[in-house]
């Protein structure tokens, strides 16, 4: 009989692992941290993909197009079979929760969890961060509009018409209709900002871009999510989610991804194997990504320019590809040879040539 699974943590990857419960010949237990902080509402974005049935039947609403704007120039992309999606975090997780209820998976506080002795144990907290680390910061608002506004048919995945002095920094826009649209303050950088950076740069965004007078907030999110490579939460236990890599290093991608994990796992437990969640991204994009992430920390404003020409140079259908880690070489090469040379140059030096560390002599 196959050992027993407990899961640490009970977000994202443990709720979607529970949801397929079912399919597994063992029982599953979720153990809620001690001091964990309160769940937080918020939207979640994704392209369609055979794995995400599910989910797509929850969004609240779906694009078949998407555009990636800078002050001088704009890429407008389309997909009819892997359109963008959108939908509540608190969905997903009721969804995940009635699911596991009629699994009959088991949940509880940490301060009641024994461990089995041949049970098996995965972590989901979330991993280490370094202090250098890139971050994917964000604030954004819900908001409805008394005149119409926005055109629900396009979603704006990055426009950078807004202030670049802190990191590259873009507006986030998912219009519901024409007066309803969740907006984003985006940034990419090392460092975080204050709050009145993110609600300015929304307000003003609206106004000159959008022509919105007047509007009343119906929901409020921020979040905080580590790019690169991360160190797993505790190193003697196996991870599940981004605590296994699942999050996309340089796009903070991770849902598809934790997916993708979880489902990997499953067909290996079903062959006869111990079940085991390994890093769901390719080794030549993990590379990749480390790349552009050092032209970002080091020369953040080559950004805006990068993605305008990654829009650019693929199809839509190609775009989803990339973004979702179902990239071929051609259209791995074709990213490449869009990108300005000179930044990545540099990013290759540091990459390929050791960091001389100085030191200071101390004076006698």
């Amino acid at each position: 009989m196959s050992p027993d699974i407990e899961i640490i943590g009970d977000g994202c990857a443990a709720l979607s692992l529970a949801a397929r419960a079912s399919e597994l010949n063992q029982s599953i237990t979720l153990i809620k941290p001690s001091g964990a902080p309160p769940t937080k509402d918020h939207v979640w974005g994704f392209w369609s993909d055979p794995l995400l049935g599910s989910a797509q039947n929850l969004a609240r609403a779906t694009w078949q197009k998407w555009a990636i704007i800078t002050h001088t120039d704009c890429a407008v992309l389309d997909s009819e079979s892997r359109p963008y999606n959108a939908f509540k975090r608190s969905d997903w997780t009721k969804h995940c929760q009635e699911l596991a209820e009629s699994a009959e998976v088991v949940m509880i506080e940490e301060t009641k969890w024994r461990k089995s002795a041949d049970s098996l144990v995965f972590d989901t907290r979330p991993p280490i961060v370094p202090s250098d680390c890139m971050l994917q910061h964000f604030q954004g608002i819900e908001i409805t509009t008394e005149q119409p506004c926005f055109d629900p048919d396009m979603a704006i995945l990055m426009d950078f018409r807004v202030d670049q002095s802190r990191g590259m920094h873009f507006i986030y826009l998912l219009p519901y209709s024409t007066t309803e649209a969740l907006v984003e303050s985006t940034l990419f950088s090392t460092e975080l900002v204050d709050e009145e950076f993110y609600s300015n740069s929304i307000e003003g965004y609206l106004k000159e871009h959008c022509k919105v007078k007047q509007f009343s907030i119906t929901h409020q999110e921020k979040g905080v999510i580590p790019l690169g490579k991360l160190a797993p939460h505790d190193a003697k236990i196996p991870g599940l989610g981004s605590n296994a890599g699942a999050t996309r290093p340089a796009s903070g991608y991770a849902f598809l991804f934790i997916q993708k994990q979880i489902d990997t796992a499953i067909k290996l437990a079903n062959s006869g194997k111990q079940i085991r969640f390994t890093n769901p991204h390719k080794r030549v994009d993990l590379w990749m990504d480390s790349v552009f992430l050092t032209v970002l920390k080091h020369w953040p404003e080559h950004g805006p320019n990068m993605f305008l020409r990654m829009g650019k140079a693929l199809s839509g259908d190609q775009f989803v590809k990339f973004m979702s880690g179902d990239a071929g070489w051609l259209i791995r090469l074709k990213v490449i040879f869009a990108m300005p040379k000179w930044p990545f140059v540099k990013a290759l030096t540091k990459h390929i040539l050791p960091t001389r560390k100085t030191t200071t002599a101390a004076v006698a």
